[in-house]
């Protein structure tokens, strides 16, 4: 096995050994799906349904208000993303086609009950990841964090809206 996937097989093996079970979403949590209702608080945040193979992004629809749309880009990179319940798994500029940038971020829980959760691993070397790293919200409380440099794989949890810092 060449050592890229090597480490990406023990990188799987490890991510789920060491990362936490998602909190469920909570009652009041809506699922997105296409062509529904949104909040104005989503506005230009992106989610990524577990069935679907392109993301949705809440925006404003002409006579609808917010609605969730699927996104049209074959690249889509937001600043903004909507972890509902399930495990959003994204990636960064550590592989082609990254989904989130590097730099400061922050996860604002979406009620009171909520912890955000936050595991990632960058590339360190050709074909190498280094080790994760993750960290932990308190309930209802945000969570700053940096989105490491070279980033391979970051999976976020927990009912959160997750937001870039400006540069």
């Amino acid at each position: 096995m060449r050592p890229f996937h090597r480490a990406t097989a023990t990188l799987a093996a490890t991510a789920a050994a060491l990362l936490p079970a998602p909190a469920p979403a909570s009652a009041d949590t809506v699922v997105p799906q296409p062509d529904t209702p949104c909040s104005q608080n989503f506005a230009d945040a992106m989610t990524w349904l577990p069935t679907q193979k392109t993301p949705l992004v809440c925006s404003t629809q002409q006579n609808l208000g917010y609605q969730w749309t699927t996104v049209t880009s074959p690249y889509p990179i937001s600043d903004r993303w909507l972890s509902y319940g399930p495990e959003l798994t994204l990636h960064g500029q550590g592989m082609r086609n990254a989904s989130i940038r590097s730099g400061d971020w922050t996860g604002f829980p979406q009620d009171s009950n909520t912890p955000c959760r936050v595991w990632q691993v960058a590339v360190v070397a050709a074909g190498v990841v280094g080790a994760p790293q993750t960290a932990d919200g308190a309930p209802g409380q945000p969570l700053s964090f940096q989105v490491l440099p070279n980033l391979f794989t970051i999976k976020l949890s927990g009912y959160c809206l997750w937001v870039k810092a400006p540069a």
